[in-house]
C-alpha cells in the first residue's frame, strides 16, 4: 500500500498546480480586461424547437475493425455560416438515465470545404460541442470513432470476431435547437466480408458490404439498433402475417443456431398470446435482436419496431438448462406496447439531452416485468412450474430486502440517474431499481384484487386491452399520467386506485407486498432442496446463494458476493469485499460450506477463515436453520388464481 502513496501525492500535487496555474491565468486574463468590460460570455445551448433542420445530415459507419473493436464514423451535415453547436446523446431511452457513453467517443475532428473547424466542448453541458462555421460552407464533415469497451470495466462489449451490435444512438452527434423527430438523418454502414444483419431500419440497397439505410428522422434512427454477425439465422414468427415479426438470431458459432422446431412454436405462441393481451400492435413489422454469445456483452433493451436482446450460448442447445432467462424476449417485446407506444408523460422529451422523469417506470418497467413472466409462461416458453419458481425467487428476494425500511421503491425509480447502474457495496440496504421486480409483485397484487373484486370476471387482461389497445397500428406514442392509470383501473373494476397504488408504492413494508400472492392462494416457503430454476441459475452463474440461510452469495472462488444487510453473515462482520479461504479449517468448497450449514442445525459450529486484502481471520457464524430456498406452497381451501394468471389466452 504505501509504494503507492507518493504516485497518489504526485498526482495530487500536480493537480493543485494545475489549479494554482489556471487560477493564476483566469486572474491574469481578468487583469489585463479594461476596468468594467465584461466577461466573455459562454456559447449559449439553443434550446429545441419544433422546426425541421435543413437537409439531411448523412451518417456513415465503418464497422470492419473487429480486431481494435473500434467503429469509425464519418459525418455529413448541411449548415449555415455561424454558430453551431452538436450534441451527443446524452439520456439515453431505455437506461433511464444520463449515462450516454460519451468517453467511449473519441478522435473528434470538423472540416469544412478541406479546412479544419475548431470545437470547444461546453463548460457545463459535457455533451454539447460549440463550433463557427466559415462563410462559404454548406457542409460541415466529421470524422471520429466509438471505442467499444475491451473489457467489462469499461462498458458493454459491442463487436467481436463474430457479432457486433450498432447502437445508432453511440455513434451519432446531432444539431441542437431541434426536435429529435425533426432531424433526418440517412445512414449508411459498412460491414465485415460477408456478413448478414438484422435491424428495424428500412434499407435502401446493399452493395457488397456497404448498406445503405433509408432516410429516417433521428428518433426512429436512435430506436433502431443493428446486429450483424458471420452465423445467422432468421425465424419467421408469424407466418402468412402482413406485419412480419422475426428472430434474428447471431452467435458464436453455426451450431448455437440450431433450434428444434417446437421451440420456434413457443416463440411463435408468445407473439400470438401478445396480441391477444394487447388486443393491438404498434409497429409494421418485429424485429427480435438476438446474441448467443459468450464475448458479446449481455443486454436486453426495448425498442419500438425491435429489441436487443443477448445471452449465453445453449439457449437452444441446452434448453433443458435455459429456462430461468427464457423470459427476456417476452419481457422486450411486450415494451413495444409498455414503454415505447405507452409512455409515461415524464419522457415526453424534444431530444436526447433533455432530462426525462421516471416517477412512473414501476408502469414501464414493473408493469412489464409482471406479463414478461406471465407471457413466458402462456407461451411455453417456461414452464407453469418455472414460473411460479421464478415468481418464489423474486418474492423471497424482496421480502429480504432491508432497505424497505427506509426507502420507498417509488424512489428507486431515481436509481438509473443517481447511480447509472454501477455496482452497490450494500444493495440490500442501498436499494437498486426495485420498481422492476417489486414492480411486478405489485402489479400481481392488481391483478388479484381485480379478480376477487369482480368475482373473477374481470382481471389485469382487461387493463391490457384497454390501456394499450389505443390507437391500433401507430407508432406515435400515447403518453399517461399515474390519474390515466387509475382511471382505467377504475373503468375496468371500480375501487380506490389511487389510494391502493400509493401504499404500495410509498409504503415501507415490513416485508415484500406479497399480499397478491396470498390472493392467488400461494404462499411463500423454504426448504432444504432449491427449485430447478435457482439450481439453474447458480450453476449458470457459478455461485452458491445462501442468502436465506448465511445471508450472502458465494462464487466459486470463495468471493463472499450479495451480502444481506443484518443477516447472520452480517452480525458476524463480514462484508461482501471478502472472501472464504476454509469452512471448518478444511479448504473451501461450495459442498463443504452446505455440508457445515446442515450440520450446525445439530450444534456444530460454522466456522470460517476470512480473507479480507491481506488480513486472515477466522469468524464463527451462530446459525441453526439449515439450508434454506424459496418456493412456493398452495394455501389449502384457496382458489389458485396462479393457474388462471399463467394460462393461455383462448
Amino acid at each position: 500500500m504505501n509504494a503507492h502513496f507518493p504516485q497518489r501525492r504526485s498526482g495530487c500535487a500536480t493537480r493543485r498546480l494545475a489549479g494554482a496555474s489556471a487560477l493564476a491565468l483566469s486572474l491574469s486574463l481578468a487583469l489585463a480586461l479594461p476596468a468594467g468590460a465584461a466577461q466573455p460570455a459562454a456559447p449559449v445551448i439553443p434550446a429545441p424547437t419544433a422546426q425541421s433542420y435543413p437537409g439531411t445530415i448523412v451518417l456513415n459507419v465503418d464497422a470492419t475493425n473487429l480486431s481494435q473493436q473500434i467503429f469509425q464514423m464519418r459525418m455529413s451535415i448541411p449548415v449555415k455560416p455561424g454558430p453551431l453547436t452538436l450534441l451527443y446523446p446524452q439520456w439515453l431511452p431505455a437506461n433511464h438515465g444520463p449515462n450516454g457513453p460519451i468517453t467511449q467517443l473519441a478522435g473528434l475532428k470538423f472540416s469544412a470545404n478541406g479546412k479544419p473547424v475548431e470545437w470547444t466542448r461546453d463548460p457545463v453541458q459535457v455533451f454539447a460541442f460549440h463550433l463557427t462555421v466559415p462563410e462559404g460552407a454548406t457542409t460541415l464533415e466529421a470524422q471520429y470513432q466509438y471505442l467499444s469497451p475491451l473489457d467489462a470495466t469499461q462498458g458493454r462489449n459491442t463487436m467481436t470476431d463474430d457479432i457486433l451490435g450498432v447502437q445508432w444512438v453511440s455513434t451519432t452527434l446531432y444539431p441542437a435547437g431541434y426536435v429529435a423527430r425533426g432531424v433526418t438523418v440517412q445512414a449508411n454502414l459498412k460491414l465485415p466480408a460477408g456478413w448478414h444483419y438484422a435491424t428495424a431500419l428500412e434499407t435502401a440497397d446493399r452493395q457488397g458490404d456497404d448498406v445503405h439505410f433509408k432516410p429516417s428522422d433521428l428518433e426512429t434512427l436512435v430506436d433502431s439498433p443493428l446486429f450483424a454477425g458471420r452465423y445467422y439465422k432468421q425465424f419467421d414468427l408469424d407466418p402468412g402475417a402482413k406485419v412480419p415479426v422475426r428472430l434474428n438470431v447471431f452467435a458464436d458459432s453455426p451450431e448455437s443456431l440450431d433450434a428444434k422446431p417446437e421451440q420456434i412454436a413457443a416463440h411463435r405462441k408468445l407473439v400470438q398470446q401478445a396480441y391477444k393481451l394487447f388486443n393491438s400492435h404498434h409497429y409494421d413489422h418485429y424485429d427480435f435482436l438476438f446474441a448467443l454469445s459468450d464475448e458479446f456483452g449481455g443486454i436486453g433493451r426495448e425498442h419500438h419496431q425491435s429489441s436487443e436482446n443477448g445471452v449465453k450460448p445453449g439457449y437452444f442447445t441446452d434448453w433443458a438448462k435455459s429456462e430461468a432467462g427464457r423470459d427476456l424476449l417476452p419481457h422486450e417485446y411486450t415494451h413495444s406496447w409498455d414503454g415505447k407506444f405507452r409512455r409515461p408523460a415524464g419522457q415526453d422529451v424534444p431530444n436526447f439531452n433533455t432530462p426525462l422523469q421516471n416517477e412512473l417506470l414501476w408502469v414501464y418497467e414493473g408493469q412489464t416485468q409482471y406479463w414478461g413472466n406471465v407471457l413466458a409462461a402462456r407461451s411455453g416458453l417456461v414452464s407453469m412450474a418455472g414460473a411460479r419458481d421464478a415468481l418464489a425467487a423474486t418474492a423471497a428476494r424482496y421480502d429480504s430486502v432491508a432497505g424497505r425500511n427506509w426507502r420507498a421503491v417509488q424512489d428507486t425509480v431515481n436509481d438509473p440517474i443517481m447511480n447509472a447502474r454501477r455496482p452497490l457495496g450494500w444493495a440490500n440496504w442501498q436499494r437498486s431499481e426495485d420498481y422492476y421486480s417489486e414492480g411486478q409483485l405489485i402489479w400481481l397484487d392488481v391483478d388479484t384484487r381485480l379478480r376477487e373484486l369482480s368475482g373473477d370476471k374481470r382481471s389485469l387482461n382487461d387493463f391490457a386491452r384497454a390501456f394499450y389497445s389505443v390507437n391500433d397500428g401507430s407508432h406515435l406514442p400515447a403518453f399517461y399520467t399515474f390519474e390515466d392509470v387509475v382511471a382505467t383501473l377504475n373503468k375496468v373494476q371500480p375501487y380506490d386506485w389511487a389510494a391502493f397504488l400509493r401504499n404500495k408504492l410509498d409504503g415501507h413494508g415490513p416485508g415484500a407486498p406479497l399480499d397478491g400472492l396470498a390472493r392467488a392462494g400461494w404462499k411463500l416457503v423454504y426448504t432444504d432442496t432449491p427449485t430447478d430454476l435457482v439450481k439453474g441459475a447458480d450453476d449458470r452463474n457459478k455461485v452458491t446463494d445462501l442468502s436465506y440461510s448465511l445471508g450472502f452469495t458465494v462464487a466459486q472462488d470463495g468471493a463472499i458476493r450479495n451480502l444481506i444487510w443484518d443477516g447472520v453473515a452480517f452480525r458476524a462482520g463480514l462484508a461482501a469485499n471478502s472472501s472464504i479461504v476454509a469452512v471448518n479449517d478444511r479448504v473451501y468448497k461450495p459442498e463443504l460450506l452446505k455440508a457445515a450449514i446442515k450440520e450446525a442445525k445439530d450444534g456444530k459450529p460454522i466456522r470460517l477463515l476470512v480473507k479480507k486484502g491481506n488480513v486472515l481471520r477466522t469468524v464463527s457464524l451462530d446459525y441453526r436453520g439449515g439450508l434454506r430456498y424459496p418456493r412456493l406452497e398452495r394455501i389449502p381451501g384457496t382458489k389458485d388464481r396462479l393457474e388462471g394468471i399463467y394460462s393461455a389466452l383462448k
